[in-house]
């Protein structure tokens, strides 16, 4: 990123700018944590570098390729081939299977279920510790369960950054960590780089860096 500033409603007597021309890099296979206040400006950062939303000025650029001036397909592609996320609510489809929820976006990409596919998708399942509750109803499982699952469909695309916005902040202590440890697994064995945000000191303590923004600047990071 480099000289990224947002502003909402711009033009308006209700623009609010909320990010201050951020500069920031991610090398491939860092872990970083990003903490700050609530209302600081974390969220949005997230969602721009996740081509979930446009900066107002600035540059983004991932995996080298320079997002200015890219239309919505071609973010789209982008996005769905190189960026994974995880939220604090999971946001799995109650009515699909633990299996269903992991196939998901390789649906998206392939256009039509296939064998390779729930291959996949189960693979990852047994990655993160589902196997038995593979054919589970996603609201039969248990909040750290499901986030686990939340977590195997981020990586069902094998995406060389994952995005983590407070993906523990609503589970209890022994699950939080156990998604913490499952997210720094992929991240040392696959490379995968990952922004972690969290309001919790002890997780960021271990991640390899903390970006500190306060209202809306990275004020260390």
């Amino acid at each position: 990123m480099r000289s990224v500033r947002k502003v909402f409603n711009p033009g308006t007597p209700f623009a609010s700018e909320v990010l201050h021309g951020i500069d920031l890099d991610l090398s491939r296979g860092e872990f970083c944590a990003v903490m700050g206040p609530s209302g600081s400006g974390k969220s949005t950062l997230l969602n721009i570098v996740g081509l979930l939303d446009r900066p107002s000025s600035g540059e983004l650029s991932i995996c080298g390729e320079n997002t200015v001036g890219l239309d919505d397909h071609a973010l789209t592609r982008l996005r769905g081939h190189n960026i994974g996320f995880v939220f604090q609510y999971h946001h799995l489809i109650s009515a699909f299977t633990a299996l269903e929820n992991v196939m998901l976006p390789l649906l998206g990409a392939k256009g039509r279920p296939d064998a390779a596919m729930a291959a996949r998708a189960a693979e990852l399942i047994d990655q993160v510790g589902l196997t038995p509750w593979r054919d589970n109803l996603a609201n039969k499982l248990s909040g750290g369960q499901q986030q686990r699952v939340a977590v195997a469909r981020a990586l069902a695309m094998k995406p060389a950054l994952l995005l983590a916005d407070e993906p523990t902040g609503n589970l209890d202590t022994k699950s939080a960590d156990a998604v913490f440890e499952l997210l720094r697994r992929v991240n040392r064995e696959q490379g995968t780089a990952v922004l972690f945000v969290t309001h919790n000191p002890e997780l960021a303590q271990r991640c390899d860096r903390t970006i500190l923004v306060v209202d809306g600047m990275i004020q260390r990071g």
